[in-house]
């Protein structure tokens, strides 16, 4: 796989929409009123998305569909894996905080990770509706973008879902640790 150009090879095109169309049928609450022949029909439509798609999938995301924009005709795909994507930890939160580091950088950031990937880090609001589905990070936690406010004094926020209830914590973004990643969101 050319994982510069961005795009999938027929087979793994087809073994990444064999998986999603699993996990769609599996998670039916998380898309109620929705038929995966649509979802995929948009799929078909939209082949540089599937490169982003697997590239969640790839890391450890689970991605699926959590909700329809009716007035952009959108699937709207999160990162569903229980806790946050494996593959995307030990990050600190964007280039700024990567650079602050004096010592122990980690290898990326979130920020700059979600976007080569072709997606965006979950917001809060964003965070919050995907505990409706389940429970997620229940012994992980995962980057959520930052407001600019709290950006600009050098923090960032992140997201568990601890004793019943979801938490919203602040930590230096320059921080990282290997139970932290981030999950994404893709419109198709």
């Amino acid at each position: 796989m050319n994982r510069n150009k961005k795009e999938l090879l027929p087979e793994q095109r087809e073994e990444l929409i064999r998986t999603l169309k699993e996990r769609f049928e599996k998670n039916m609450n998380r898309h109620k009123d929705m038929e995966w022949t649509k979802v995929q029909a948009k799929l078909d439509a939209n082949p540089e998305k599937l490169w982003s798609l697997d590239d969640m999938e790839i890391t450890g995301g689970e991605p699926d569909v959590v909700g329809y924009d009716q007035n952009t005709g959108e699937y709207i795909f999160y990162d569903c894996s229980a806790e946050s994507p494996k593959g995307r930890r030990s990050l600190c939160y964007d280039r700024a905080a990567w650079e602050s580091r004096k010592e122990h950088k980690p290898e990326n950031n979130a920020m700059e990770a979600a976007a080569a990937m072709g997606i965006e880090i979950l917001d809060e609001e964003q965070y919050r509706e995907l505990q409706q589905f389940g429970k997620f990070d229940t012994k992980t936690s995962s980057w959520v973008k930052t407001p600019a406010d709290v950006r600009n004094h050098g923090g960032a926020i992140f997201g568990d879902y601890r004793y019943g209830r979801i938490f919203i914590y602040h930590n230096g973004a320059e921080s990282y640790y290997a139970a932290r990643g981030f999950r994404g969101w893709l419109r198709v």
